[in-house]
């Protein structure tokens, strides 16, 4: 799974790709946000002291009482699901007061304690000293943003372009459940799309603008609680979805969801709500599944716009900004400033070089010095980065200039994926029991993130065959293709029953024919249906199968079709069938001590 997302975001995309460390310096985290507002509003039970999570509780106690009143009229109930969407976007005073409401208590019988925020990263100290605070980073990508000089360098000063990473995230979760879904270690793949502000068109945009996606929108969430199914194209020129960039890799990220098996039906984006969204964020979609436990946040898309990047350069002094190179030189007005640089130097003393550049970086467009320039003929001061500025220690005069290039600090777009969540979800997608027999259960995984691509099972434990089927598994293993081999004296149903039981797409069959005519069987997964090759075509049609080449569809028009009876309790007896028969020629099954296989209607 993780391999098949690498292809088709990074290598498709042509991404950078980085592997950045687990341990993160606190500094960083301070800087992005993360030790002051990554948390969750936590609950106490005020006998046990046990704790939980406050927006789950009251999502929880409205699920029992839509159960507990299934005659609510539909008013009533949309009204208590409308709360229930809004769950963990409540403030701590709102949470406190829907708690009551919902009469939610404690397991000891008490009302919970006030809902309070609980910080979700582990801390650690680095060093034997243990002098310098760190944490287990709680997403990869400030590792991408603190390296955005090397990449873009890397990148030979191009915009835009994405960095890409899979690894590692840890979250201190207050109440861990439901098996992958919520846990406090997990695998993120993330991609840092990086993108001129001002221009947040894809060239590759076109390519997905036809794409339909199931949108939920927030002002349908806080209306009519009902989703919509429009194109990328639609949703973005009608402005819910703020820009093409966030547009296409919404519908980049169906695709990936559809590519390795997920039911299409059961996939909806959620826009986040205005009290959901961080303060700087432009727009913001989650991809949700729908599961056994609802409706499960597993990718999120978001324009975090240019907060990451510029935090960082203020708290490092550092340029973080890409260039925009004009065809002809453009004319602009600008600030011309002259200091009072004694007078500052008296102010602000080591800060006064800090200062003296904030105010040259404004001056470089007047469109941000002009209020600047406002406030000091009005009041004669301002704030700048915190510093206050009279207007006796500048002077200014607006004037134009001709520049080659322009300066800008990206704005980032950036999706990130649960991989833990999507697993889970897949696995519920993948599973099903067979019509004919309920007991024999089925994960339908596809053959690209299929852990094992094939089995191999010889019809017979003799020495003969264990030659052959050691053969093909070594050439199927040459071409990086998982395989199972199965020795055992089960009945061949029995195996091929263990082998759908885990996934395993394809069957391959050695039986009494391949000893004399190096014929095998390959039978596929759902269908069941059965084809009779060479065995030296097996490991060159698994192998196109499984990297999206050619279909099974076409191998059975290719290679003749074998009918099988595969009652688990029969002999280990394989089918034979005509090489020379074409699958979608007319036949007749014919029934042989050996079992059933289809021959020309015209053969004698």
């Amino acid at each position: 799974m993780i391999d098949l997302w690498r292809k088709h975001f990074v290598l498709s995309e042509n991404m950078l790709e980085m592997e950045c460390t687990n341990l993160t310096p606190e500094v960083v985290l301070k800087t992005s946000g993360h030790v002051e507002r990554f948390t969750d509003l936590m609950v106490k039970d005020p006998k046990t002291q046990e704790c939980f999570r406050a927006d789950k509780l009251l999502e929880d106690a409205i699920d029992d009482l839509l159960e507990k009143n299934p005659t609510f009229d539909t008013a009533t109930k949309e009204e208590h699901l409308r709360v229930q969407r809004q769950a963990d976007a409540y403030s701590p005073e709102e949470l406190d007061r829907l708690l009551v409401t919902y009469e939610c208590l404690s397991p000891s019988g008490e009302p919970f304690s006030q809902a309070f925020p609980f910080n979700l990263m582990f801390k650690t100290s680095i060093g034997p000293e243990g002098n310098s605070v760190g944490y287990l980073r709680p997403e990869t990508a400030q590792g991408l943003f603190v390296n955005f000089r090397r990449l873009l360098e890397l990148n030979a000063q191009k915009m835009p372009f994405a960095a890409a990473q899979i690894g590692l995230g840890f979250r201190n979760e207050i109440a861990p459940r439901s098996g992958l879904l919520r846990v406090r270690e997990f695998c993120m793949a993330e991609i840092e799309h990086f993108v001129n502000p001002d221009d947040k068109s894809h060239p590759n945009f076109a390519s997905i603008k036809d794409k339909k996606l199931l949108l939920f929108g927030a002002d349908d969430q806080l209306g009519s609680g009902k989703t919509k199914t429009l194109s990328v194209g639609e949703a973005v020129s009608t402005g819910l979805v703020n820009n093409e960039t966030l547009g296409y890799f919404m519908a980049r990220t169906q695709l990936y969801m559809e590519k390795i098996g997920m039911d299409p039906k059961r996939l909806r984006y959620r826009q986040h709500l205005a009290t959901e969204m961080a303060h700087y964020a432009a727009d913001c979609w989650d991809l949700e599944i729908k599961s056994s436990y609802g409706w499960v946040e597993c990718v999120g898309h978001a324009d975090r716009a240019c907060y990451d990047l510029d935090v960082h350069a203020k708290a490092t002094n550092t340029s973080m900004v890409a260039t925009m190179k004009y065809e002809t030189p453009v004319e602009i007005e600008v600030a011309k400033l002259k200091f009072n640089r004694k007078l500052i130097g008296m102010v602000f003393k080591k800060d006064a070089r800090a200062v003296s550049t904030a105010l040259d970086a404004l001056a470089e467009d007047w469109k941000d010095f002009e209020p600047i320039a406002k406030a000091l003929d009005a009041d004669g001061k301002t704030s700048i980065d915190g510093f206050e500025v009279t207007k006796d220690m500048v002077s200014w005069a607006q004037t134009k200039k001709k520049v080659h290039e322009a300066k800008f600090t990206p704005s980032v777009i950036e999706p990130s994926f649960g991989m833990g969540r999507i697993l889970y979800s897949l696995l519920e997608h993948s599973f099903y029991q067979r019509d004919m027999d309920e007991q024999r259960c089925v994960m339908r995984f596809n053959p690209r993130v299929a852990p094992q691509k094939c089995a191999v099972l010889p019809i017979s434990s003799g020495p003969e065959f264990n030659v052959v089927v050691d053969e093909i598994a070594a050439s199927l293993m040459d071409y990086d293709l998982a395989t199972r081999v199965d020795k055992s004296t089960a009945a061949l149903g029995r195996r091929y029953a263990r082998s759908d039981e885990i996934g395993v797409p394809f069957a391959i069959t050695v039986d009494f024919d391949t000893l004399s005519d190096d014929s095998v069987t390959i039978r596929e997964r759902d269908s069941m249906v059965q084809i009779r090759l060479p065995k030296k075509d097996v490991h060159s049609v698994i192998f196109d199968i499984v990297h999206g080449r050619i279909t099974w569809e076409s191998c059975t028009e290719k290679y003749p079709v074998v009918q099988v009876d595969e009652g688990e309790d029969g002999d280990n007896s394989a089918p034979a069938a005509p090489k020379e028969t074409p699958s979608k020629a007319k036949t007749v099954v014919v029934k042989t001590s050996r079992g059933s296989f289809s021959r020309p209607a015209d053969g004698n």
